[in-house]
């Protein structure tokens, strides 16, 4: 059957599941993640066109129980029972590639509920093929009260041990100490910064919101309960399912265990190699266990004589201080017919003027920060380390397109006190918290040291470092340290942008759109604009 040489009667049923019939650029529509993948898989190989197949070897086929799974009267229950039924063709197409690429070809969104904030940071430690989406500190009130209690983690570790009084009596005090401070933050920083006529009392009062909550989300602890979507394909939650069943925390092996049930019952055939009974999860779990113990064994007798890192702030550790000439080489490449070695050779002989107006030529004509620079960027990296705030890595963490890693959270390298608190009657409200955490933390960590992050306020610094190259730090610095950004991490932005240009200076002109001004609420202008854009052209 050729494409194109459809019936009238096999066009209506085609178009029941791709957005037209006729071109040649279509999407595919109320097909559940098990027929789009198995679908695309056979399309890689197939002469056929893509309706054709799904045609040919889908709807017209006994085998894949199409009709119950994607039918106009496929419900909920009989679509998950057809799809187990039909679950040995679906993972003869899928395995028969034996290409990891497959995983990416369905995907789904799965909500996680009540989950501590340490487990939303490990789940969006994941970071290619996800697009996590967290409950925001800045735009929620966290002192809410389920049936009288705060909502934080109950880690069963800590509640069956001699030092549960002491996590709870520790969580609820932080809470409290929030929930009391919100009301004078906020009329102080009202007193000081009175709303303009000019601006709405909407958009004043929210960015009056998300500047108090601001500066008070450093009293939570890591285990507040928040809210999480993921969208991810079938190779990322493999993956993550997999990571989270051999976590230490018990936490984070309920969130996986959870988290495969639900998702067996809409991708089956893409996450089936994390199934505990399975060969390969079996394989990572082992290779998982004897890696750590054998880094923490060798860690344990060389580590002990290593400085700790502690000065809060930024460093620039490694560059390649031949990056300039690497990227202007790149720049050129798709222009002329020269190899990539010879053109980075040639721009090494440039002169500093000649070698200025290549690098202005790939980034003059952006206009703002989403005019997204060329490829060329990529060829030089940066490691920076970083040690601040638990709030400022759970905001840049998010970045997906560099290497990072973190240590745990502890209460060993300080705290962050927001300047609109400091020298307040409400400083040492804020400081004695910190510092009953603190007492706490120590008195768990002794024996519990992983379940003792969960007493950690976010305010606490947390040591971690990135390596990234210079097209996506250009786009973290540009997008952090915009004025509605929270101000601890619009300076670690402003930061890495400034330890670049002044490592390399050549790169300064790639920065353009870094905001290096300060705001006192950041979040008025957009608020104004939002409000405009809801209120529609007058």
């Amino acid at each position: 059957m050729l494409q194109g040489e459809f019936t009238e009667s096999q066009i209506k049923v085609l178009e029941q599941f791709v957005t037209t019939a006729t071109g040649d650029v279509f999407a595919l529509r109320n097909l559940p993640e098990v027929i789009k993948g198995a679908l695309f898989s056979r399309y890689s190989r197939s002469t056929l066109g893509l309706r054709t197949l799904l045609l040919k070897e889908f709807i017209l086929n006994e085998d894949t129980a199409f009709a119950a799974i994607a039918g106009k009267q496929a419900d909920g229950e009989g679509q998950m029972v057809a799809i187990q039924k039909a679950q040995n063709f679906y993972d003869r197409i899928l395995d028969g590639y034996g290409d990891d690429s497959i995983g990416e070809l369905g995907g789904a969104h799965l909500a996680v509920e009540n989950i501590s904030m340490l487990a939303a940071k490990v789940i969006e430690d994941s970071r290619i093929g996800g697009s996590p989406l967290e409950k925001s500190t800045r735009y929620i009130y966290f002192d809410q009260k389920v049936n009288g209690q705060y909502l934080f983690y109950q880690e069963p570790v800590l509640m069956t041990s001699a030092y549960r009084d002491l996590y709870i009596d520790t969580c609820n005090h932080l809470f409290n100490t929030y929930s009391k401070l919100i009301p004078p933050l906020t009329a102080l920083i009202e007193q000081g910064f009175p709303k303009d006529p000019a601006i709405s009392k909407g958009a004043y009062t929210a960015a009056l919101r998300a500047k108090v909550l601001d500066c008070l989300r450093g009293l939570l602890p890591a285990s507040a309960l928040t809210n999480m979507g993921v969208f991810g394909n079938g190779r990322f939650f493999e993956t993550l399912l997999q990571k989270l069943a051999c976590h230490n925390l018990a936490e984070m092996q309920e969130i996986g265990k959870n988290a495969y049930q639900e998702l067996h019952k809409v991708i089956p055939s893409f996450i089936r190699r994390a199934d505990p009974a399975h060969k390969h999860h079996q394989g990572f779990a082992q290779f998982y266990e004897t890696m750590r113990s054998d880094l923490r064994q060798f860690s344990d007798h060389h580590g002990r004589d290593i400085p700790p890192f502690a000065e809060p702030g930024v460093r620039l550790i490694a560059f390649d201080k031949d990056a300039v000439a690497k990227v202007g080489g790149a720049l050129l490449f798709n222009y002329t017919s020269g190899g990539l070695l010879e053109l980075q050779n040639y721009c090494r002989q440039l002169g500093e003027e000649d070698l200025a107006r290549l690098l202005e030529a790939g980034c003059a004509a952006r206009e703002n920060r989403r005019h997204k620079s060329p490829r060329a960027l990529e060829h030089a990296e940066f490691t920076f380390e970083i040690l601040a705030d638990f709030g400022v890595y759970r905001d840049l963490q998010r970045h997906r397109i560099l290497t990072q890693e973190r240590q745990p959270l502890t209460c060993n390298w300080g705290y962050y006190t927001p300047p609109e608190i400091r020298g307040t009657d409400l400083e040492k409200e804020y400081c004695d918290a910190m510092d009953l955490a603190q007492k706490a933390y120590d008195t768990v960590a002794a024996e519990l040291p992983e379940e003792a992050q969960y007493m950690v306020p976010m305010a606490y610094n947390i040591h971690w470092y990135f390596r990234v190259n210079l097209r996506a730090l250009q786009w973290m610095c540009e997008l952090r340290s915009q004025p509605a950004g929270h101000v601890s991490y619009r300076l670690i932005a402003q930061e890495m942008a400034r330890r670049v240009s002044s490592a390399l200076p050549p790169f300064e002109k790639f920065f353009k759109f870094v905001d290096f001004d300060g705001y006192e609420l950041g979040r008025l202008g957009a608020e104004v604009r939002q409000e405009a854009k809801l209120k529609g052209p007058q």
